[in-house]
């Protein structure tokens, strides 16, 4: 529906939710029905006749998070999440906790009993005098209130979704069941949010200014990127060509990147590449360029000396992150693309008086490997291994050759971080590889890749001429029994999602971690399951892959385009061990050299 189509039919408080949330060009609200939020359900059902803003009803209020963290990710748009009171909400904790630690923009909406029943102990009580429900969310959110008069409604809602895109992270409401039904009294809303949200570019010109003579007075320039440079990521790409800085990802900020390019040198910090390590450790750099990152330990593992220090420029959008780094010399705080535009001016003034960078140094040496990149792997042969079980190795090359450019790839916490780190090669720069390494959530891929692939569907059935485009999530057995349900509303909603199953019937971060570590071996053990099968029981196509032949067989072709979801179920070697030594030795509190890491398989 287009904004000239859209009638305002404002009833109730709840009817007035959505009015702002078309204003946002929101198009769903995800969530799980119950007794006291069924007034915002009245209002869905009201808006989605007229065709506008749907309820996705998800398995569980936590999938239903993540399904809005996923929805955000892709549109850029506000993801929407709503629970009924009691244990509705207390499910959401989980999934809104993710997108706080990722700094995703969320509108929580929780229900509460009715004003007169309240801290009566009725039914799913979540009063103060209760389970309080407000209390609970206030360290999880940017914006946390409950609405205790009418009157209060419309300006906290304002609150919280200003809140929500200029803090980076959800907001909650909290509303008892009888306010969502009082009349609104007007047939317009009062604000026209989308004047107030408008996208202002700001920079510390001081700071910037001080950037620009360090780099006047450096020769050799190295640059780290991290997961918040989707702002600037075509900025920072065209600076670092200009003076042909090498440059490395966190496993977060892969994502910003193009790893076939000759001036990458791989991922730093969990997962990583020796390439990497090395680009630091054997180069005499003058300065190193972190950007838009908080330096965390999934960033930089246990070798935090090699990038703090005193050649440190931390550059971010958030002063938060510069708590990692008082050792820098420098601190730029401010959108990433006004800092690089400014920085591509001022190079470019340099190089028309014949200035340069870099014109000394030697970085990547090696030839490219068998991935098409620069960047060292530790087992290269399993790449094409025909070996049964299936190298995870394997799997990995096999995705980087069938997969589309354009493809959405959702990777779970797990070992499904780690193959997918060291072994993937992304080349889109847009943000297409998408990993929530923050909070280390187990199942988030399975929803938030649904959340994403609603968009897609939105798109398509408003009879635009696009192609679909594949969400695929990549997820381990582990996490997938935590979630598997939710692969029911990809069914229902004939969602283009491919799930790809990392069966080694193990919890097997938890198990290669005890065995790598000398730590007692216990607790990892899965049953065999089928999940092929599993899938097909819930209307998914299930696919088996137990011999490597099989992958190259596949029609990814056909799979990607359909519209419906597959499952396929890897069984993988068990015993391969994923590239996973720098966390294991940072559990350990020890450094570089203590642990013996194998690469080999062991039983």
């Amino acid at each position: 529906m287009t904004k000239a189509e859209y009638e305002h039919n404002i009833n109730d408080l709840a009817d007035l939710i959505l009015e702002y949330l078309h204003q946002l060009g929101v198009e769903y609200v995800f969530g799980v029905p119950g007794g006291a939020i069924e007034p915002l359900y009245n209002a869905l059902a009201r808006s989605e006749r007229r065709g506008g803003i749907k309820a996705i009803t998800a398995r569980h209020e936590c999938g239903a998070a993540f399904m809005a963290d996923g929805y955000y990710r892709e549109t850029g748009k506000l993801g929407v999440v709503c629970s009924t009171t009691g244990p509705g909400a207390t499910n959401l904790i989980t999934g809104v906790a993710n997108a706080y630690v990722d700094k995703i923009p969320m509108l929580v909406i929780t229900a509460q009993t009715a004003l007169p029943k309240f801290g009566k102990r009725a039914l799913q009580d979540s009063s103060e005098t209760a389970i309080d429900t407000v209390g609970i969310f206030r360290h999880v959110t940017r914006f946390n209130s409950f609405v205790s008069h009418a009157e209060q409604f419309e300006g906290k809602l304002i609150s919280a979704i200003m809140s929500s895109f200029q803090q980076s992270g959800p907001a909650h409401i909290s509303v008892p069941s009888d306010i969502f039904q009082t009349d609104y009294g007007h047939s317009d809303p009062n604000v026209h949010i989308t004047n107030m949200m408008k996208n202002i570019s700001l920079e510390d010109a001081p700071s910037v200014e001080a950037l620009c003579k360090e780099l006047a007075a450096a020769k050799n320039v190295a640059i780290f990127l991290g997961h918040n440079c989707g702002r600037a990521y075509q900025e920072i790409a065209e600076f670092a060509h200009m003076i042909n800085a090498p440059y490395v990802a966190a496993p977060t900020g892969k994502r910003w990147v193009d790893e076939s390019d000759d001036l990458y040198a791989g991922v730093y910090g969990y997962a990583g590449h020796e390439s990497a390590r090395q680009l630091f450790q054997d180069n005499d750099f003058d300065l190193i360029l972190a950007v838009g990152t908080s330096l965390g330990e999934m960033s930089i593992g246990m070798w935090e000396s090699q990038i703090l220090n005193e050649k440190l420029i931390h550059i971010d959008e958030s002063i938060e992150s510069f708590a990692r780094s008082p050792m820098a010399k420098l601190h730029v705080f401010g959108h990433l693309d006004a800092i690089f535009n400014s920085l591509i001016e001022s190079v470019k003034d340099a190089k028309y008086w014949g200035r340069g960078w870099n014109e000394g140094l030697i970085f990547n040496q090696q030839e490219k490997n068998s991935l098409g990149s620069y960047f060292s792997l530790v087992n290269e042969q399993a790449c094409y291994s025909d070996d049964i079980p299936v190298k995870p190795q394997r799997l990995m090359a096999c995705l980087n050759d069938k997969l589309p450019e354009y493809t959405r790839i959702y990777v779970d916490t797990g070992n499904a971080w780690a193959w997918c780190t060291h072994y993937m090669v992304t080349k889109s720069k847009r943000g297409q590889y998408r990993i929530a390494m923050g909070y280390g959530t187990m199942a988030w891929a399975i929803g938030s890749a649904i959340g994403g692939a609603f968009a897609q569907k939105q798109q398509l059935d408003g009879k635009l001429n696009l192609k679909v485009v594949p969400h695929v999530c990549i997820t381990g057995d582990g996490s997938y029994l935590m979630s598997a349900q939710e692969i029911s509303v990809a069914a229902e909603h004939n969602l283009p999602v491919v799930f790809i199953i990392l069966n080694d019937a193990a919890f097997g971060m938890i198990r290669h971690g005890q065995q790598l570590a000398g730590a007692e071996s216990i607790g990892w053990q899965l049953n065999n399951v089928n999940y092929a099968a599993l899938a097909r029981s819930m209307g998914v196509d299930g696919i088996e892959i137990t011999d490597p032949k099989q992958l190259d067989e596949l029609d990814f072709d056909t799979i990607l385009t359909k519209c419906g979801p597959t499952l396929i179920d890897v069984r993988i070697d068990p015993d391969e061990v994923p590239p996973m030594a720098s966390r294991v030795k940072t559990l350990a509190g020890e450094s570089e050299g203590e642990i013996e890491v194998k690469t080999t398989g062991y039983k």
